[in-house]
């Protein structure tokens, strides 16, 4: 049975609809965020890099992020609007949330180990989100994520 082994709360601000985990050593990586980004894909995975899109266009969202050292158990669907799941190469064992317009953020997720993972990436709020954008007040943490980082195979 796998265990946890860290987890993180994470206030991150959403702007052009997207925001990433990206390796923490991204100095080789061929394409870097928010290059190639795809706001009609919920996650998708470039070589170290997971993109994750919103339905906000610029707000601040709440990240639980976990780290697992084998498969985590199946997250009841029907507490989740979407899930999404990647695969995910770490070079350093470390991983860094990206925004479009800040770039990279304080925030690092300590995997623990480099090497192959999955990321599995699950959301709620986003009816509610989508129903108060249209009154252009200023909104956090309507949208909420868990992000699960654990080894792949």
């Amino acid at each position: 049975m796998a265990g946890l082994v860290g987890e993180q709360r994470l206030d991150v601000f959403v702007d052009s609809f997207a925001f990433a985990f990206q390796e923490s050593w991204d100095a080789d990586l061929p394409v870097e965020f928010p290059d190639a980004f795809d706001a009609g894909v919920f996650v998708n995975a470039f070589p170290g890099r997971v993109d994750v899109c919103s339905v906000g266009r610029m707000h601040t969202v709440v990240v639980a992020v976990q780290v697992w050292d084998g498969e985590p158990p199946a997250e009841q669907d029907a507490a989740w609007d979407v899930r999404g799941e990647a695969g995910f190469e770490s070079v350093s064992g470390d991983v860094a949330v990206w925004t479009p317009s800040l770039g990279r953020n304080d925030d690092l997720v300590e995997l623990g180990r480099k090497g192959a993972w999955r990321v599995r990436v699950h959301c709620t709020g986003r009816d509610e989100l989508a129903e108060l954008w249209e009154s252009q007040e200023p909104v956090a943490g309507i949208e909420r994520y868990l992000v699960q980082f654990f080894p792949a195979g």
